[in-house]
Protein backbone atom coordinates (compact mmCIF):
# COMPACT_ATOMS: atom_id res chain seq x y z
CA UNK A 1 0.00 0.00 0.00
CA UNK A 2 1.29 3.52 -0.75
CA UNK A 3 2.69 4.93 2.48
CA UNK A 4 0.34 7.20 4.41
CA UNK A 5 2.38 9.52 6.64
CA UNK A 6 0.74 11.31 9.52
CA UNK A 7 0.42 15.01 8.60
CA UNK A 8 -1.64 16.22 11.56
CA UNK A 9 -4.69 15.27 13.57
CA UNK A 10 -6.95 13.03 11.44
CA UNK A 11 -4.83 13.86 8.38
CA UNK A 12 -2.39 11.68 6.40
CA UNK A 13 -0.09 12.56 3.54
CA UNK A 14 0.88 10.81 0.32
CA UNK A 15 4.18 12.53 -0.53
CA UNK A 16 5.07 13.41 -4.10
CA UNK A 17 6.79 10.58 -5.90
CA UNK A 18 7.13 9.32 -9.43
CA UNK A 19 4.97 11.37 -11.80
CA UNK A 20 3.01 13.14 -9.03
CA UNK A 21 2.95 16.92 -9.51
CA UNK A 22 1.42 17.60 -6.07
CA UNK A 23 0.95 15.68 -2.84
CA UNK A 24 -2.32 14.12 -1.66
CA UNK A 25 -3.96 14.30 1.76
CA UNK A 26 -6.37 11.75 3.20
CA UNK A 27 -8.59 12.56 6.21
CA UNK A 28 -9.27 9.67 8.60
CA UNK A 29 -9.85 9.52 12.33
CA UNK A 30 -8.21 6.80 14.43
CA UNK A 31 -11.00 4.29 13.95
CA UNK A 32 -11.06 4.71 10.17
CA UNK A 33 -7.26 4.67 9.90
CA UNK A 34 -7.00 1.40 11.85
CA UNK A 35 -9.34 -0.36 9.41
CA UNK A 36 -8.24 1.40 6.21
CA UNK A 37 -7.40 -0.99 3.34
CA UNK A 38 -8.23 1.12 0.26
CA UNK A 39 -4.98 0.60 -1.64
CA UNK A 40 -6.58 1.06 -5.06
CA UNK A 41 -8.26 4.30 -3.96
CA UNK A 42 -4.88 5.67 -2.83
CA UNK A 43 -3.40 4.81 -6.22
CA UNK A 44 -6.27 6.70 -7.84
CA UNK A 45 -5.39 9.77 -5.73
CA UNK A 46 -1.76 9.41 -6.89
CA UNK A 47 -2.97 9.25 -10.49
CA UNK A 48 -5.05 12.41 -10.02
CA UNK A 49 -2.03 14.17 -8.49
CA UNK A 50 -0.14 13.40 -11.73
CA UNK A 51 -2.43 15.33 -14.09
CA UNK A 52 -1.25 18.67 -15.54
CA UNK A 53 -2.62 21.82 -13.94
CA UNK A 54 -3.66 20.10 -10.71
CA UNK A 55 -3.63 22.26 -7.59
CA UNK A 56 -2.11 21.06 -4.32
CA UNK A 57 -3.28 18.93 -2.64
CA UNK A 58 -5.53 16.22 -4.05
CA UNK A 59 -7.92 15.28 -1.24
CA UNK A 60 -9.26 11.95 0.01
CA UNK A 61 -12.38 12.17 2.17
CA UNK A 62 -13.13 10.00 5.24
CA UNK A 63 -15.58 7.96 3.13
CA UNK A 64 -12.90 7.27 0.49
CA UNK A 65 -13.28 4.13 -1.60
CA UNK A 66 -12.37 2.95 -5.10
CA UNK A 67 -14.28 4.46 -8.00
CA UNK A 68 -13.93 4.97 -11.76
CA UNK A 69 -10.83 7.12 -12.31
CA UNK A 70 -10.97 9.36 -9.25
CA UNK A 71 -11.99 7.51 -6.08
CA UNK A 72 -15.38 8.13 -4.55
CA UNK A 73 -14.65 10.59 -1.78
CA UNK A 74 -12.06 12.36 -3.96
CA UNK A 75 -11.55 16.09 -4.57
CA UNK A 76 -9.33 17.37 -7.37
CA UNK A 77 -8.84 21.10 -7.98
CA UNK A 78 -7.56 22.32 -11.33
CA UNK A 79 -6.20 25.72 -12.32
CA UNK A 80 -9.03 27.29 -14.32
CA UNK A 81 -6.71 28.70 -16.97
CA UNK A 82 -4.15 25.94 -17.49
CA UNK A 83 -5.67 22.84 -15.95
CA UNK A 84 -7.61 19.87 -17.24
CA UNK A 85 -11.17 18.62 -16.85
CA UNK A 86 -11.94 14.93 -16.42
CA UNK A 87 -15.35 13.32 -16.86
CA UNK A 88 -14.25 10.38 -14.70
CA UNK A 89 -13.27 12.76 -11.90
CA UNK A 90 -16.88 13.95 -11.76
CA UNK A 91 -18.35 10.48 -12.07
CA UNK A 92 -21.09 8.54 -13.78
CA UNK A 93 -24.02 9.88 -11.75
CA UNK A 94 -23.51 13.58 -12.36
CA UNK A 95 -25.05 15.66 -9.54
CA UNK A 96 -26.05 12.66 -7.52
CA UNK A 97 -27.17 14.58 -4.44
CA UNK A 98 -29.43 14.68 -1.45
CA UNK A 99 -32.10 17.03 -0.15
CA UNK A 100 -33.83 17.28 3.19
CA UNK A 101 -37.44 18.27 3.85
CA UNK A 102 -38.64 19.14 7.32
CA UNK A 103 -42.15 18.70 8.73
CA UNK A 104 -44.07 19.89 11.78
CA UNK A 105 -45.29 16.34 12.47
CA UNK A 106 -44.22 14.49 15.61
CA UNK A 107 -42.71 11.24 14.38
CA UNK A 108 -43.82 9.29 17.45
CA UNK A 109 -47.45 9.93 16.53
CA UNK A 110 -47.09 8.13 13.18
CA UNK A 111 -47.60 4.42 13.67
CA UNK A 112 -46.35 1.79 11.21
CA UNK A 113 -49.61 1.46 9.27
CA UNK A 114 -49.62 5.23 8.66
CA UNK A 115 -45.94 5.22 7.67
CA UNK A 116 -46.66 2.39 5.26
CA UNK A 117 -49.55 4.34 3.72
CA UNK A 118 -47.24 7.33 3.25
CA UNK A 119 -44.48 5.37 1.54
CA UNK A 120 -47.03 3.54 -0.62
CA UNK A 121 -48.47 6.90 -1.71
CA UNK A 122 -44.97 8.11 -2.59
CA UNK A 123 -44.10 4.95 -4.53
CA UNK A 124 -47.32 5.32 -6.52
CA UNK A 125 -45.96 8.64 -7.81
CA UNK A 126 -42.18 8.08 -7.88
CA UNK A 127 -40.88 5.05 -9.82
CA UNK A 128 -37.82 3.38 -8.28
CA UNK A 129 -35.32 0.90 -9.68
CA UNK A 130 -32.87 0.70 -12.57
CA UNK A 131 -34.37 1.65 -15.95
CA UNK A 132 -37.69 2.93 -14.60
CA UNK A 133 -39.31 5.69 -16.68
CA UNK A 134 -41.04 8.87 -15.51
CA UNK A 135 -44.75 8.99 -14.78
CA UNK A 136 -44.66 12.50 -16.26
CA UNK A 137 -43.41 11.24 -19.64
CA UNK A 138 -45.43 13.62 -21.90
CA UNK A 139 -44.15 16.68 -20.02
CA UNK A 140 -40.60 15.35 -19.96
CA UNK A 141 -40.63 14.79 -23.71
CA UNK A 142 -42.24 18.14 -24.49
CA UNK A 143 -39.96 20.27 -22.31
CA UNK A 144 -36.75 18.23 -22.00
CA UNK A 145 -34.47 20.95 -23.39
CA UNK A 146 -35.92 23.52 -20.98
CA UNK A 147 -35.48 21.19 -18.00
CA UNK A 148 -31.81 20.53 -18.69
CA UNK A 149 -30.86 24.02 -19.88
CA UNK A 150 -32.96 26.08 -17.43
CA UNK A 151 -33.17 23.82 -14.39
CA UNK A 152 -35.51 24.14 -11.42
CA UNK A 153 -36.63 27.71 -12.24
CA UNK A 154 -38.36 26.31 -15.34
CA UNK A 155 -39.91 23.46 -13.36
CA UNK A 156 -41.36 26.04 -10.97
CA UNK A 157 -42.87 27.87 -13.94
CA UNK A 158 -44.83 24.68 -14.61
CA UNK A 159 -46.08 24.67 -11.00
CA UNK A 160 -43.91 21.91 -9.50
CA UNK A 161 -42.75 23.38 -6.22
CA UNK A 162 -42.67 26.58 -4.23
CA UNK A 163 -40.81 29.77 -5.24
CA UNK A 164 -38.89 29.72 -1.95
CA UNK A 165 -37.45 26.30 -2.82
CA UNK A 166 -34.90 27.95 -5.13
CA UNK A 167 -32.84 29.61 -2.40
CA UNK A 168 -32.58 26.27 -0.59
CA UNK A 169 -30.85 24.50 -3.50
CA UNK A 170 -27.14 24.61 -4.35
CA UNK A 171 -26.65 26.81 -7.43
CA UNK A 172 -30.29 27.92 -6.89
CA UNK A 173 -31.24 24.79 -8.82
CA UNK A 174 -29.63 25.98 -12.05
CA UNK A 175 -26.10 25.62 -13.42
CA UNK A 176 -25.45 28.10 -16.26
CA UNK A 177 -23.72 27.16 -19.47
CA UNK A 178 -25.86 24.10 -20.19
CA UNK A 179 -26.30 23.29 -23.87
CA UNK A 180 -28.17 20.15 -24.88
CA UNK A 181 -26.44 20.22 -28.27
CA UNK A 182 -23.26 19.17 -26.43
CA UNK A 183 -24.82 15.84 -25.40
CA UNK A 184 -25.08 12.82 -27.67
CA UNK A 185 -28.30 11.41 -29.04
CA UNK A 186 -27.80 8.34 -26.83
CA UNK A 187 -27.73 10.54 -23.73
CA UNK A 188 -30.89 12.40 -24.73
CA UNK A 189 -32.69 9.11 -25.34
CA UNK A 190 -31.95 8.15 -21.72
CA UNK A 191 -33.56 11.34 -20.40
CA UNK A 192 -36.96 9.70 -19.92
CA UNK A 193 -36.03 8.86 -16.32
CA UNK A 194 -36.71 12.36 -14.98
CA UNK A 195 -38.64 12.17 -11.66
CA UNK A 196 -37.43 8.67 -10.68
CA UNK A 197 -35.00 7.59 -7.95
CA UNK A 198 -33.26 4.66 -9.64
CA UNK A 199 -31.50 1.86 -7.76
CA UNK A 200 -28.29 1.27 -5.82
CA UNK A 201 -27.73 3.68 -2.96
CA UNK A 202 -30.52 6.03 -4.03
CA UNK A 203 -33.53 6.30 -1.73
CA UNK A 204 -36.39 8.24 -0.23
CA UNK A 205 -36.38 8.01 3.54
CA UNK A 206 -38.89 9.04 6.19
CA UNK A 207 -37.04 9.62 9.45
CA UNK A 208 -36.93 11.89 12.43
CA UNK A 209 -34.64 14.33 14.23
CA UNK A 210 -33.05 12.17 16.94
CA UNK A 211 -30.75 14.82 18.38
CA UNK A 212 -29.57 18.39 17.91
CA UNK A 213 -25.95 18.85 19.08
CA UNK A 214 -26.22 22.50 17.94
CA UNK A 215 -29.79 23.40 18.97
CA UNK A 216 -29.61 27.03 17.86
CA UNK A 217 -28.40 26.12 14.37
CA UNK A 218 -30.98 23.33 14.17
CA UNK A 219 -33.76 25.79 15.02
CA UNK A 220 -32.49 28.14 12.30
CA UNK A 221 -32.97 25.27 9.86
CA UNK A 222 -36.42 24.47 11.27
CA UNK A 223 -35.31 21.09 12.62
CA UNK A 224 -37.13 20.32 15.84
CA UNK A 225 -36.16 17.29 17.88
CA UNK A 226 -38.60 14.43 17.33
CA UNK A 227 -40.04 15.88 14.12
CA UNK A 228 -40.55 13.81 10.98
CA UNK A 229 -38.09 14.41 8.11
CA UNK A 230 -37.82 13.34 4.47
CA UNK A 231 -34.51 12.63 2.71
CA UNK A 232 -34.37 12.31 -1.10
CA UNK A 233 -31.17 10.92 -2.64
CA UNK A 234 -30.87 10.55 -6.40
CA UNK A 235 -29.13 12.13 -9.38
CA UNK A 236 -29.12 12.45 -13.17
CA UNK A 237 -29.93 8.79 -13.80
CA UNK A 238 -29.10 7.28 -17.22
CA UNK A 239 -28.77 10.73 -18.80
CA UNK A 240 -25.76 11.68 -16.65
CA UNK A 241 -24.31 8.17 -16.86
CA UNK A 242 -24.32 8.31 -20.64
CA UNK A 243 -22.68 11.76 -20.68
CA UNK A 244 -19.85 10.47 -18.49
CA UNK A 245 -19.45 7.37 -20.66
CA UNK A 246 -19.46 9.38 -23.90
CA UNK A 247 -16.96 11.98 -22.74
CA UNK A 248 -14.61 9.56 -20.98
CA UNK A 249 -14.15 7.87 -24.35
CA UNK A 250 -13.87 11.16 -26.22
CA UNK A 251 -11.31 12.54 -23.73
CA UNK A 252 -9.20 9.40 -23.90
CA UNK A 253 -8.90 9.80 -27.68
CA UNK A 254 -8.40 13.58 -27.54
CA UNK A 255 -5.71 13.53 -24.82
CA UNK A 256 -2.98 12.52 -27.25
CA UNK A 257 -3.88 15.39 -29.58
CA UNK A 258 -3.44 17.77 -26.63
CA UNK A 259 -0.21 16.02 -25.57
CA UNK A 260 -1.65 15.00 -22.20
CA UNK A 261 -0.26 11.90 -20.51
CA UNK A 262 -3.20 10.10 -18.90
CA UNK A 263 -2.33 7.94 -15.84
CA UNK A 264 -5.42 5.72 -16.20
CA UNK A 265 -8.33 5.46 -18.68
CA UNK A 266 -10.81 6.41 -15.93
CA UNK A 267 -8.99 9.74 -15.50
CA UNK A 268 -9.04 10.65 -19.19
CA UNK A 269 -8.86 14.44 -19.37
CA UNK A 270 -8.52 17.36 -21.77
CA UNK A 271 -7.61 21.02 -21.23
CA UNK A 272 -10.50 22.95 -19.68
CA UNK A 273 -10.35 25.55 -22.44
CA UNK A 274 -10.20 23.03 -25.30
CA UNK A 275 -13.25 22.45 -27.53
CA UNK A 276 -13.71 19.01 -25.93
CA UNK A 277 -13.40 20.48 -22.45
CA UNK A 278 -15.92 23.23 -23.08
CA UNK A 279 -18.31 20.75 -24.68
CA UNK A 280 -18.09 18.41 -21.68
CA UNK A 281 -18.81 21.24 -19.24
CA UNK A 282 -21.88 22.25 -21.31
CA UNK A 283 -23.16 18.66 -21.32
CA UNK A 284 -22.31 18.17 -17.63
CA UNK A 285 -24.30 21.29 -16.76
CA UNK A 286 -27.30 19.73 -18.53
CA UNK A 287 -26.98 16.65 -16.31
CA UNK A 288 -26.58 18.85 -13.23
CA UNK A 289 -29.82 20.66 -14.07
CA UNK A 290 -31.55 17.35 -14.85
CA UNK A 291 -30.65 16.08 -11.36
CA UNK A 292 -31.82 19.25 -9.61
CA UNK A 293 -35.12 18.97 -11.52
CA UNK A 294 -35.30 15.29 -10.66
CA UNK A 295 -35.12 15.92 -6.91
CA UNK A 296 -37.45 18.93 -7.20
CA UNK A 297 -40.11 16.96 -9.09
CA UNK A 298 -39.86 14.11 -6.57
CA UNK A 299 -40.30 16.68 -3.80
CA UNK A 300 -43.53 17.85 -5.39
CA UNK A 301 -44.70 14.24 -5.62
CA UNK A 302 -43.81 13.63 -1.97
CA UNK A 303 -45.77 16.69 -0.91
CA UNK A 304 -48.80 15.45 -2.89
CA UNK A 305 -48.47 12.02 -1.26
CA UNK A 306 -48.75 13.62 2.19
CA UNK A 307 -51.96 15.37 1.12
CA UNK A 308 -53.41 12.11 -0.20
CA UNK A 309 -52.78 10.30 3.08
CA UNK A 310 -53.23 13.05 5.66
CA UNK A 311 -55.63 15.42 3.87
CA UNK A 312 -55.55 19.22 3.96
CA UNK A 313 -52.86 21.32 2.22
CA UNK A 314 -49.20 20.46 1.90
CA UNK A 315 -48.22 23.52 3.96
CA UNK A 316 -50.28 22.12 6.86
CA UNK A 317 -47.35 19.76 7.41
CA UNK A 318 -44.65 22.34 6.58
CA UNK A 319 -42.69 20.12 4.12
CA UNK A 320 -40.28 22.98 3.48
CA UNK A 321 -36.97 22.31 1.79
CA UNK A 322 -34.10 22.65 4.27
CA UNK A 323 -31.41 22.31 1.59
CA UNK A 324 -30.28 20.37 -1.47
CA UNK A 325 -26.59 19.57 -2.05
CA UNK A 326 -24.75 18.06 -5.03
CA UNK A 327 -22.13 15.31 -4.78
CA UNK A 328 -20.65 14.56 -8.22
CA UNK A 329 -19.92 17.85 -9.94
CA UNK A 330 -17.21 20.16 -11.31
CA UNK A 331 -17.54 23.88 -10.55
CA UNK A 332 -15.46 27.01 -10.98
CA UNK A 333 -14.78 28.56 -7.58
CA UNK A 334 -12.51 31.23 -6.10
CA UNK A 335 -10.46 29.71 -3.26
CA UNK A 336 -7.33 31.18 -1.70
CA UNK A 337 -7.13 33.89 -4.35
CA UNK A 338 -7.16 31.39 -7.24
CA UNK A 339 -9.86 30.51 -9.75
CA UNK A 340 -10.14 26.75 -9.75
CA UNK A 341 -12.28 24.07 -11.32
CA UNK A 342 -13.15 21.86 -8.34
CA UNK A 343 -13.97 18.25 -9.21
CA UNK A 344 -15.96 16.77 -6.32
CA UNK A 345 -16.68 13.08 -6.71
CA UNK A 346 -18.55 11.65 -3.75
CA UNK A 347 -17.85 14.91 -1.94
CA UNK A 348 -20.03 17.81 -0.85
CA UNK A 349 -19.50 21.57 -1.09
CA UNK A 350 -19.03 23.06 2.38
CA UNK A 351 -19.12 26.85 2.73
CA UNK A 352 -18.33 28.40 6.15
CA UNK A 353 -20.36 31.19 7.80
CA UNK A 354 -20.11 34.50 5.97
CA UNK A 355 -19.01 32.99 2.66
CA UNK A 356 -20.73 34.91 -0.17
CA UNK A 357 -21.64 31.65 -1.92
CA UNK A 358 -24.09 30.80 0.84
CA UNK A 359 -27.77 31.56 0.17
CA UNK A 360 -28.96 34.65 2.04
CA UNK A 361 -31.03 32.60 4.49
CA UNK A 362 -27.89 30.73 5.61
CA UNK A 363 -25.27 33.48 5.14
CA UNK A 364 -24.37 33.80 8.83
CA UNK A 365 -24.70 30.10 9.63
CA UNK A 366 -23.21 28.43 6.57
CA UNK A 367 -25.43 26.30 4.37
CA UNK A 368 -26.61 22.91 5.68
CA UNK A 369 -24.51 19.93 4.59
CA UNK A 370 -26.53 16.71 4.50
CA UNK A 371 -24.59 13.49 5.06
CA UNK A 372 -26.73 10.36 4.58
CA UNK A 373 -25.70 7.12 6.23
CA UNK A 374 -26.82 3.68 5.10
CA UNK A 375 -30.52 2.79 5.12
CA UNK A 376 -30.24 1.34 8.63
CA UNK A 377 -28.10 3.99 10.30
CA UNK A 378 -28.07 7.67 11.21
CA UNK A 379 -27.68 10.58 8.82
CA UNK A 380 -26.32 13.99 9.79
CA UNK A 381 -26.88 17.65 9.09
CA UNK A 382 -23.68 19.60 9.63
CA UNK A 383 -22.19 23.01 8.84
CA UNK A 384 -18.65 24.00 7.86
CA UNK A 385 -16.00 25.88 9.82
CA UNK A 386 -13.40 28.24 8.36
CA UNK A 387 -10.65 25.56 8.23
CA UNK A 388 -12.58 23.71 5.51
CA UNK A 389 -10.82 25.92 2.97
CA UNK A 390 -7.94 23.43 3.37
CA UNK A 391 -10.08 20.82 1.57
CA UNK A 392 -11.20 23.27 -1.14
CA UNK A 393 -14.46 23.85 0.76
CA UNK A 394 -15.34 20.16 0.58
CA UNK A 395 -16.40 17.41 2.99
CA UNK A 396 -17.54 13.80 2.64
CA UNK A 397 -20.87 12.90 1.02
CA UNK A 398 -21.92 9.83 3.01
CA UNK A 399 -20.63 6.84 4.95
CA UNK A 400 -18.67 5.19 2.14
CA UNK A 401 -18.57 1.51 1.31
CA UNK A 402 -16.37 -1.09 3.02
CA UNK A 403 -17.71 -3.95 0.90
CA UNK A 404 -18.22 -3.93 -2.85
CA UNK A 405 -21.70 -4.84 -4.05
CA UNK A 406 -20.55 -8.29 -5.04
CA UNK A 407 -18.80 -8.87 -1.70
CA UNK A 408 -21.83 -7.64 0.24
CA UNK A 409 -24.12 -10.06 -1.59
CA UNK A 410 -21.66 -12.86 -0.89
CA UNK A 411 -20.92 -12.10 2.78
CA UNK A 412 -24.17 -10.70 4.24
CA UNK A 413 -27.14 -12.96 4.83
CA UNK A 414 -30.82 -12.01 4.92
CA UNK A 415 -30.99 -12.65 8.67
CA UNK A 416 -28.02 -10.36 9.34
CA UNK A 417 -29.62 -7.72 7.16
CA UNK A 418 -32.92 -7.97 9.05
CA UNK A 419 -31.12 -7.60 12.37
CA UNK A 420 -29.34 -4.47 11.17
CA UNK A 421 -32.57 -2.92 9.93
CA UNK A 422 -34.49 -3.60 13.13
CA UNK A 423 -37.93 -1.97 13.08
CA UNK A 424 -37.23 0.19 10.01
CA UNK A 425 -39.82 -0.32 7.26
CA UNK A 426 -38.36 -1.25 3.87
CA UNK A 427 -40.64 -1.29 0.89
CA UNK A 428 -39.68 -4.08 -1.48
CA UNK A 429 -40.56 -7.55 -2.62
CA UNK A 430 -37.48 -9.42 -1.40
CA UNK A 431 -34.89 -8.47 1.22
CA UNK A 432 -32.32 -10.47 -0.73
CA UNK A 433 -32.52 -7.84 -3.47
CA UNK A 434 -31.06 -5.20 -1.13
CA UNK A 435 -28.16 -7.11 0.46
CA UNK A 436 -25.63 -5.01 -1.47
CA UNK A 437 -27.06 -1.96 0.32
CA UNK A 438 -27.14 -3.51 3.81
CA UNK A 439 -25.79 -1.31 6.63
CA UNK A 440 -22.89 -3.76 7.08
CA UNK A 441 -21.61 -2.83 3.61
CA UNK A 442 -20.86 0.72 4.78
CA UNK A 443 -18.40 2.42 7.09
CA UNK A 444 -19.40 3.67 10.53
CA UNK A 445 -21.18 6.95 9.74
CA UNK A 446 -20.33 8.36 13.17
CA UNK A 447 -16.59 7.81 12.63
CA UNK A 448 -16.81 9.33 9.15
CA UNK A 449 -18.63 12.46 10.36
CA UNK A 450 -16.43 12.76 13.46
CA UNK A 451 -13.27 12.88 11.33
CA UNK A 452 -13.86 16.50 10.32
CA UNK A 453 -15.84 17.49 13.43
CA UNK A 454 -12.93 16.51 15.70
CA UNK A 455 -10.58 18.94 13.95
CA UNK A 456 -13.01 21.84 13.68
CA UNK A 457 -13.67 21.61 9.95
CA UNK A 458 -17.37 20.96 10.61
CA UNK A 459 -20.00 21.14 13.35
CA UNK A 460 -22.73 18.55 13.86
CA UNK A 461 -26.13 20.27 13.89
CA UNK A 462 -28.68 17.44 13.84
CA UNK A 463 -28.75 13.65 13.85
CA UNK A 464 -31.49 11.91 11.87
CA UNK A 465 -32.66 8.31 12.23
CA UNK A 466 -34.67 6.33 9.64
CA UNK A 467 -38.22 5.05 10.12
CA UNK A 468 -39.14 3.89 6.60
CA UNK A 469 -37.05 3.56 3.43
CA UNK A 470 -37.94 3.37 -0.26
CA UNK A 471 -35.19 1.85 -2.40
CA UNK A 472 -35.26 0.67 -5.97
CA UNK A 473 -33.89 -2.61 -7.24
CA UNK A 474 -30.66 -2.69 -9.20
CA UNK A 475 -27.01 -1.89 -8.65
CA UNK A 476 -26.62 1.79 -9.53
CA UNK A 477 -24.41 3.97 -7.39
Amino acid sequence: MPLLERAGENCYRLRRRGKMRVEALVYLNRELHRSFTEEEALQQLIDAASLPGVAEPVIGMPDLHTGFGLPIGGVMAMDAAGGAVSAGAVGMDINCGVRLLRTNLEARKLDKPLLRRLINAIVKRVPSGVGQKSKHAPLVQRHFRDFVERGVPFLLELGFGRPEDLQQIEENGFMPGADLAAATREAVERGAQLSTIGGGNHFIELGYVAGTPEPEAARAMGLEEGSLTVLIHTGSRGFGHQICTDFSGLMLKAAAKHKLVIPSPGLAAVPIQSPEGRRYLAAMACAVNFAFCNRQWITDDVRKAFIEVLGGKETDYDLSLVYDVAHNIAKFEEIGGRRLLIHRKGATRALPPGHPGNPAVYRTLGHPIIIPGSMGTASYVITAGKNVEQTFHSVNHGAGRVLSRRAARREIGVEQFQQAMGEILLLGRSLKTYLDEAPQAYKNIDAVVDTFAEIGFTRKVARLLPLAVIKGEGGES
